[in-house]
């Protein structure tokens, strides 16, 4: 992890690409999705078939922060047919990638929302809250102050207003509220021990069956100046 983030303010870069912020928060226990780069497009055939139809498809980069925006994300793809097609449109775009990102695709109706940031007063603090696409708008959130515990992240998921979510839904089981409070307690902890790190932004972990599963992260890194 120490490395990853080494290399990057090495080569002056503001973000990781998804991949590589993924691979920092997975080293604290945060649960992300079955994902690998490709370089070629055998290879993200290859790697769509070791994970399993359907797959997603995303352009690699530290300069890709708004891949969707940009048209460097392909969902639900189903064959090698689908996947070589969304491979060469990714490439054409003509973005610089590290890769093509080859994930599997999480079903769930329920989205979350862990975040990172740096108060002035306060130093590194923690959010949880309603995720996906109406995070702005519907503002259902929690903070605490890093380090945190496993009380405070245990109370930070009971005081958002539509907790009820993280309870048996549509069917769906009651979230396993133990990898959302280790979660928590993760991204406390790697904000504060790496003064490296700015931001954190987890957004969706979507709960599938009852496991939260990070689909999309961006850290983003401190100026060294």
């Amino acid at each position: 992890m120490e490395q990853i983030i080494k290399k990057a303010l090495e080569r002056g870069q503001k973000t990781l690409s998804e991949y590589d912020s993924k691979q920092v928060i997975q080293s604290v226990g945060v649960p992300i999705t079955r994902e690998k780069l490709a370089r070629t497009k055998d290879e993200a055939v290859k790697f769509a078939e070791e994970i399993g139809y359907p797959v997603v498809l995303k352009g690699c980069s530290d300069k890709a922060a708004h891949k969707t925006e940009m048209g460097l994300v392909k969902l639900k793809l189903a064959s090698a047919d689908d996947v070589k097609k969304a491979y060469d449109e990714i490439i054409g775009k003509g973005v610089e990638l590290d890769g093509v990102l080859v994930q599997e695709m999480i079903k769930g109706e329920r989205e979350f929302v862990i975040g990172l940031s740096r108060d002035p007063q306060f130093g590194p603090c923690v959010m949880f809250g309603i995720g996906g696409i109406f995070t702005e708008v519907i503002k259902d959130v929690s903070f605490r102050v890093a380090p945190l515990t496993e009380m405070d992240a245990e109370e930070m998921i009971e005081e958002i207003r539509m907790k009820k979510l993280l309870d048996e839904f549509r069917g769906s089981p009651a979230v396993d509220k133990k990898e959302l409070v280790k979660a928590l307690v993760g991204i406390g902890d790697l904000g504060y021990r790496n003064n490296e790190i700015a931001e954190i932004d987890i957004n969706p972990l979507i709960i599938s069956g009852s496991k939260p599963v990070v689909v999309d992260a961006l850290v983003v890194l401190a100026n060294p100046n």
